[in-house]
Parts: structure tokens; C-alpha cells; sequence
């Protein structure tokens, strides 16, 4: 029989094997200032109306912005922002503050300037389970750019080449 803890190692061997983007959540601090965090745990939930939704630990601070401001950016990053993803995996109290050059703003949210694409969200619905929040938003605005995908596996960053992505 498998212990709790062996199951969650294998848990999260698990899931590195499975290949997802790479996005940022953004929201505001009640400073003012832009709090991120790095997220592969989001999805296409509706197209009508349009919803998504993003998945956070109840221990993260972003989980707590969020409640409190009802809204979230999302960010596709391309393969040329692992940096970007890097400061957002680090906990806030070791990273530091990102260049602002990094920053834009979508509507009412920010989000990472020159993703390949952002969303503006409200958060209409929270639903608690496990030690996570499932956040429904209702995305407001939409922007789309080209570029290659930033990709999470197996605990690395990596990409695809480009002529990879236009074989079918």
C-alpha cells in the first residue's frame, strides 16, 4: 500500500510528464503595485458567454488578491519570457519587483506585455476544493499576438521550434 506521501511525489511525477503552457496570473495589491504568479492550471471553460478558469492554492497570496478584487489577468507567455515565468514561480518575498517594462494593462487588469495573448477577467464565481480554488472568470477583453508558446515539462521550461509548428 502506497503512503500519503509516496502518492504525493508520484502525484506530482505525474504531472510533469504532462505538457502545458506557461501563464501568469496578474492582479493588484491594495498598494497599487502588480502581484503574478506563474500558472499551468488554467482552461477554456464556455465561449458563450466566454469563461475561463484558473486554479490557486489558498496559500497563495494571489488567492487572497483575487477574492478581494474580484478580477485576475492571464497571460500566454511565448518561449522567449521564461525569465518572466522564473520571476513568478519565486515567492514573492525572494523575487523582488519586475521591471515595469514587463507590465501592461488589458481593460481593468495588467498583464505581460508582448504575450502572445492576454485576458482580462471578473470573477464570477470561486468554488473551494481540496487545498485550491477553482476561479470562473468572465473574460472582458481579449488580445491575441503570434508567437511560440512557452512550454512547462517535466519541471523545465522549453518551446517548439518553429518549423514544428507549421507541420501538421
Amino acid at each position: 500500500m502506497q503512503t500519503a506521501e509516496s502518492i504525493n511525489q508520484l502525484y506530482r511525477d505525474a504531472w510533469s510528464k504532462f505538457a502545458t503552457g506557461v501563464t501568469v496570473i496578474t492582479t493588484v495589491e491594495p498598494s497599487g503595485s502588480v502581484h503574478g504568479m506563474t500558472a499551468s492550471s488554467v482552461t477554456s471553460v464556455s465561449l458563450e458567454p466566454a469563461l475561463m478558469l484558473v486554479v490557486i492554492g489558498e496559500e497563495r497570496q494571489s488567492h487572497g488578491l483575487i477574492e478581494a478584487t474580484g478580477r485576475f489577468g492571464m497571460s500566454i507567455l511565448h518561449v522567449g519570457q521564461a525569465h518572466i515565468a522564473k520571476h513568478f514561480a519565486a515567492p514573492p518575498e525572494s523575487r523582488g519587483s519586475i521591471d515595469p517594462k514587463h507590465i501592461s494593462t488589458l481593460s481593468k487588469s495588467p498583464v505581460i506585455r508582448d504575450s502572445i495573448a492576454s485576458m482580462d477577467c471578473s470573477v464570477i464565481a470561486g468554488h473551494k476544493t481540496g487545498d485550491h480554488t477553482v476561479f470562473i472568470g468572465e473574460i472582458e477583453a481579449i488580445r491575441v499576438d503570434d508567437g511560440a508558446p512557452l512550454v512547462w515539462l517535466e519541471r523545465q521550461f522549453g518551446g517548439f521550434l518553429s518549423e514544428n509548428l507549421q507541420q501538421h
